[in-house]
């Protein structure tokens, strides 16, 4: 008569697993500022460069998100990707473009960093309670 072993518990979540998600929405939000910008500079698409340049943004953005939300819920992730365009744009459509940057509008980005920092706080795993295994806990 042969006996097996039980199949050892999972592995808890280590706060690696929880950083790729949350550098690909980085890098998501860095080809979403570009896509932004280029999208500016096409001019509505009549100028072949940045037309180019905005659709190669647009796919890696896409792409980026996508992996990002496989781990991250999509509220959460697609706000945060949201705030990182639009701040980025609004910051560098000044350096790049004819455009202004006022007081308020500095303001209104801080809040939206200060949202974006806080979506990002909220996202954090909570951890198992005594008793429980990490996949029960993450289905719960």
């Amino acid at each position: 008569m042969t006996t097996t072993a039980p199949a050892p518990a999972p592995a808890p979540a280590t706060t690696g697993s929880r950083t790729g998600p949350w550098l690909a929405l980085l890098v998501a939000g860095a080809f979403e500022v570009g896509y932004a910008l280029s999208v500016n500079g096409s001019e509505g698409f009549t100028r072949p460069v940045w037309s180019t340049v905005a659709i190669v943004f647009f796919l890696f953005t896409l792409y980026f998100l996508s992996v990002a939300l496989k781990q991250i819920d999509v509220g959460i992730g697609y706000a945060v990707w949201a705030g990182i365009g639009a701040v980025g744009a609004a910051l560098l459509g000044p350096v790049f473009f004819d455009e202004t940057l006022t007081l308020v509008k500095a303001f209104w980005l801080a809040v939206i960093i200060g949202g974006v920092v806080w979506l990002k706080l909220a996202d954090r795993a909570t951890p198992p309670s005594p008793g429980t295994t990490a996949s029960t806990a993450a289905t719960a």
